[in-house]
């Protein structure tokens, strides 16, 4: 069976570094941090009391206030960033058929900050079950896909995909699968998330796996650098517009790159720490090039995963050795989260934006907030590290990990006629 090629034709994302696909990139390859002291929220009796906010986001900027009370922040953001990519691939009800429109969107944890305010408001209350009617409705992850396709009549495959930190990406993959067997012709697919809260800072701070760099939260993110002390919590929405390639030239549309192919593996190895050898990174990528057709040595740049933590890094980077072999000197790699922090399960969408601004611009973007070699990991290795580097990048790879061992890549390339 002959499978169908994708192409991106739209994209929108919201991100702590910009609220705009030309801020966001401008920002990454200039090395800005969106990391600072949390507004949010009071979280003066936190151990980490920064995050990376996205700034100056209104809802009301974008939809009724009524509508977006209706909404937990994390379906906001998601809303708004799927206006922004239908309007940048000029999609409509008129021009396309809306059957044959899906919605395939991520989220690793969802409504939290719903949950938390209904669930104290509960407490506070003499036990007299009081709930707000939009209560479930706002905190189930799902609602993001159904709010999309609603807003814009798209009537396909519509679903949500959860595997924390790598649940955008494998919710790309998935909607890559489907236009790949013919079931639809284009399928909005991303992920949103929106945690910085009491019970998302507390969650992560009681496990240990977030920086408490507090006196200098700007440069706390800090992949591969020896003193690394574990991830910034950030938030953020991206969506891809993907579309069968031979729909996207019968309608004129523009097309920023191709989408070669993807992988999902396990790690079937510990709740949250990763496999010490790399293990499932290592296939996921093997995975992600068989499906794309490629060989190791026609990748020239990876996003990795890179959260900043002691153990992540270390095993991500035996994986990329092993894969890549010689040709491994020759990559450029870098972790964006060292500037927008880790947006959980809307990471792996935006740090495939960044890939495929890297494939069109011919730019990876820096590791930022690197000041001390770790001895551990081979320095012939070129981490991109504190300034954006030039040079031809045909094919671009992005990992992405998960706490219960997921493992999700995928490869974008420049598109070719």
């Amino acid at each position: 069976m002959q499978l169908k090629r994708v192409v991106v034709t739209g994209i929108g994302t919201l991100t702590p570094i910009g609220n705009n696909l030309n801020d966001y990139w401008s920002n990454l390859i200039n090395g800005v941090s969106g990391a600072a002291n949390i507004t949010l929220f009071d979280a003066s009796k936190f151990k980490t009391r920064f995050a990376c906010e996205i700034k100056g986001f209104d809802p009301t900027q974008f939809m009724d206030r009524k509508e977006a009370r209706k909404l937990d922040r994390f379906a906001q953001l998601a809303v708004v960033a799927s206006d922004m990519a239908v309007a940048d691939a000029g999609i409509s009800t008129e021009n396309v058929d809306v059957d044959r429109v899906g919605v395939i969107f991520a989220s690793g944890i969802g409504g939290l900050t719903t949950f938390q305010e209904e669930v104290i408001s509960f407490a506070k209350g003499d036990g007299t079950p009081r709930f707000n009617p939009f209560f479930i409705p706002k905190m189930i992850l799902d609602i993001a896909a159904g709010q999309i396709s609603m807003r814009h009549g798209f009537r396909g495959p519509n679903f949500a995909v959860v595997s924390a930190c790598a649940s955008s990406t494998n919710g790309i993959i998935s909607a890559v699968d489907n236009i790949r067997l013919g079931k639809a012709d284009i399928i909005l697919s991303g992920g949103s998330e929106a945690v910085i809260s009491e019970a998302g800072l507390g969650g992560f701070n009681s496990m240990k796996a977030m920086s408490e760099r507090n006196d200098d939260p700007a440069t706390a993110s800090r992949p591969y650098d020896k003193d690394r002390d574990g991830f910034v919590m950030g938030e953020a929405a991206g969506v891809l517009v993907l579309e069968e390639y031979e729909h996207a030239i019968k309608r004129g549309a523009k097309i920023y790159c191709e989408i070669a192919g993807g992988g999902a593996t396990a790690d079937a190895y510990h709740l949250t720490a990763p496999h010490p050898d790399g293990l499932g990174a290592r296939n996921v990528m093997l995975a992600a090039l068989k499906d794309a057709g490629m060989k190791p040595e026609e990748i020239d740049y990876i996003n990795t995963h890179g959260t900043s933590t002691p153990l992540g890094d270390g095993a991500e980077v035996k994986a990329i050795t092993e894969v890549f072999g010689e040709h491994a000197y020759k990559l450029n790699i870098s972790s964006t989260k060292s500037m927008t922090g880790h947006c959980l399960g809307a990471a792996g969408v935006i740090e495939a934006i960044a890939c495929i601004q890297s494939v069109i611009h011919d730019i990876v973007p820096p590791t930022i907030n690197h000041f001390t070699d770790d001895p551990e990991l081979d320095p012939k290795l070129n981490f991109t590290f504190n300034k954006a580097q030039k040079r031809t990048v045909n094919a671009a790879l992005s990992n992405t990990f998960g706490f219960g061992g997921h493992n999700a890549c995928v490869i974008v390339k420049k598109y070719v006629a």
